[in-house]
């Protein structure tokens, strides 16, 4: 699709995206009204049409051959070009039409009447036309009528629309129209230089306690406040757009040379507070991530990762806002001797090893269990972190190697120490790839199978939930691990935006708080309070608790969680001093009892 462009080209292209873009659901629809159409009036052929610069499409037809032709060819132009109806009884008497090469050829139109689809931004976008292979005379009535199917058609659209880009509770545009409005930009070869900001507005473990205390109006009260208050803030420029990306977090896409940036958005939106109904208000905390593009040279959605990114490393920082930059992005970016090395030690064997986390059970301080951390001591630049090698792996296509490599070493435990008093159940941390994978349920299965060993004794932890969620085979292949007796545990729960969603939607038995909600139980009685409660909706739900602060761990009994992960019980070990540490720990438990 080629648009030139102009002043109104973005509303222009958005309407046009709106019916070219495949929907089979939204299609079949429209097939129903172009055959009501010809029922209607009487005219056996009718078809709905869509023009961009150079192209004539049929997006649904009745009795009608014709899918495509080109703009100059088409009938339907003069429609549109005239924002009238056009009606021509016998295109052979029609001087216009008489020699046309879709009157004397295929589909042989004799007769056409079309109206204009015009929308609501009053863009012509298509048209709605009968027509058949023998003249007919069409009356003003019958013009009238044909109007009004147009106008049904142009509502069923927009409705469709507006459920499918617009956010229910703010009403504002959301993150699917973000992506779309930043496609529509490359395709018109926009090459002005632009600017995306994410604005992260609530603080949600506070919204989670208000949604389980007061229910979620007070929580969607705020948020509209949000997407009301914002715009009377910053002073948006004409051409700036606010969008709804995630639960409590607003983009807005203006230019790169707009008196707003991350760090002014802060400033503007210091202070704020809003309304939860009731005469109840609460302020809110900002922090701001953006990054600077010109369409065309960055996809899409590498410009949203980018925003969120900076977001998240302001966040990470403690900063109210940061700009993305390439040092911020550094865990991203491809190293190709890093990943030749990984490549080589996962085949040597050499470098990688375990480290070994103990879960401890908060009511009896026995140990339950074991979290696998990997580890990579580098030949030349040390003791490396995971959170820098393993997105490595993945961008060099090494993941399921590694995950393949952990299961192996962790199965290998599990086996040594078959029947031991110091057997445990382990814990793996996968990613959402590895999920993916068809068969990976079936494959652990087998390996364990083929030591004789029972699912159960295996653990799975889910360290990307948001991403799992958009990934359906993920999900899918969770489910099985879940059919097959692995337990499922979650990561770092109410850190993210949808995490109540999560509870409803993924196989799961254990989930780990996140250490930013515990982190000032003692001292900070809102803490407890919304520790307290979350804990307390979990375990009525059935599941495991974790958490990882031995300093809170009375507190957190109290309000019913099961483990305790902490340096203060032990830090990660290597295996052999592991096998001390659980021998010590069990033989002093034993003692005091």
């Amino acid at each position: 699709m080629i648009i030139n462009s102009d002043s109104n080209n973005g509303p222009r292209l958005r309407a046009l995206q709106a019916l070219l873009s495949a929907d089979e659901s939204r299609d079949e629809v429209l097939r129903k009204f172009v055959q009501l159409s010809s029922q209607t009036l009487g005219i056996p052929g009718s078809f709905i049409s869509v023009l961009d610069d150079d192209t004539q499409y049929v997006r649904a037809s009745h009795n009608f051959s014709l899918s495509h032709s080109s703009r100059e060819e088409s009938l339907c132009r003069h429609v549109v070009d005239s924002d009238n109806p056009v009606v021509v009884p016998d295109t052979l008497l029609d001087i216009r039409f008489a020699t046309h090469s879709l009157v004397i050829g295929a589909p042989y139109i004799r007769f056409y009447a079309g109206v204009p689809l015009k929308n609501s931004e009053g863009i012509v976008v298509g048209t709605l036309c009968v027509t058949d292979t023998k003249p007919h005379p069409f009356s003003a009535s019958q013009i009238t009528t044909l109007r009004m199917l147009a106008a049904l058609v142009i509502s069923f659209l927009e409705a469709l629309n507006s459920a499918s880009f617009t956010d229910p509770v703010t009403a504002l545009p959301n993150r699917q129209r973000l992506i779309q409005d930043l496609q529509n930009l490359t395709a018109a070869e926009n090459q002005t230089s632009r600017r995306l900001i994410i604005i992260d507005c609530i603080d949600m473990p506070r919204a989670c306690e208000l949604a389980r205390s007061m229910g979620m109006g007070p929580v969607e009260n705020l948020l509209k406040d949000v997407a009301t208050l914002l715009p009377l803030r910053l002073r948006l420029a004409a051409g700036d757009r606010l969008y709804t990306v995630a639960t409590g977090r607003i983009a807005l896409l203006t230019r790169q040379g707009s008196h707003l940036s991350a760090e002014r958005v802060v400033e503007k939106l210091e202070g704020i507070s809003v309304d939860l109904g009731d005469g109840l208000a609460i302020a809110l905390t900002i922090f701001t991530g953006e990054t600077d593009f010109i369409p065309g040279e960055v996809a899409a959605q590498e410009i949203l990762r980018r925003a969120v990114s900076a977001l998240h490393e302001a966040i990470a920082r403690g900063l109210s806002s940061l700009h993305f930059v390439e040092v911020v992005n550094e865990r991203h970016t491809q190293d190709p001797a890093l990943i030749s090395d990984l490549a080589s030690a996962l085949r040597e064997g050499q470098g990688l090893w375990l480290a070994w986390q103990p879960r401890i059970c908060l009511h009896s301080g026995k140990p339950v269990g074991l979290e696998a951390l990997i580890r990579w001591r580098h030949p030349t630049r040390g003791e490396l972190s995971p959170a820098f090698f393993v997105p490595q792996a993945e961008q060099g296509q090494l993941l399921s190697v590694l995950t393949n490599w952990m299961t192996d070493r962790v199965i290998s435990r599990l086996a040594r120490l078959k029947n031991s008093h110091i057997q445990l159940p382990i814990i793996i941390n996968v990613s959402a790839r590895d999920f993916s994978h068809k068969g990976f349920a079936t494959m652990l299965e087998n390996k364990m199978l083929k030591e004789k060993l029972p699912n159960a004794l295996l653990g799975i932890e889910c360290l990307e939930t948001e991403r799992m969620l958009e990934n359906p085979a993920a999900l899918s292949g969770m489910e099985m691990l879940k059919l097959r007796g692995f337990g499922i545990s979650l990561d770092d729960f109410v850190t993210g935006y949808r995490n109540i969603s999560y509870l409803r939607r993924m196989p799961r038995d254990a989930i780990k708080i996140d250490r930013s909600l515990i982190r000032n139980i003692s001292s900070d009685t809102s803490s407890r309070i919304i520790s307290r409660s979350i804990v307390t909706m979990l375990k009525e739900l059935d599941y495991t608790v974790l958490v990882e602060n031995g300093e809170a761990d009375t507190a957190l009994t109290e309000y019913g969680s099961n483990q305790e992960q902490d340096y203060f019980y032990a830090r990660p070990l290597p295996e052999a001093e592991l096998d001390q540490w659980l021998e010590w720990r069990l033989r002093d438990l034993g003692k005091s009892s």
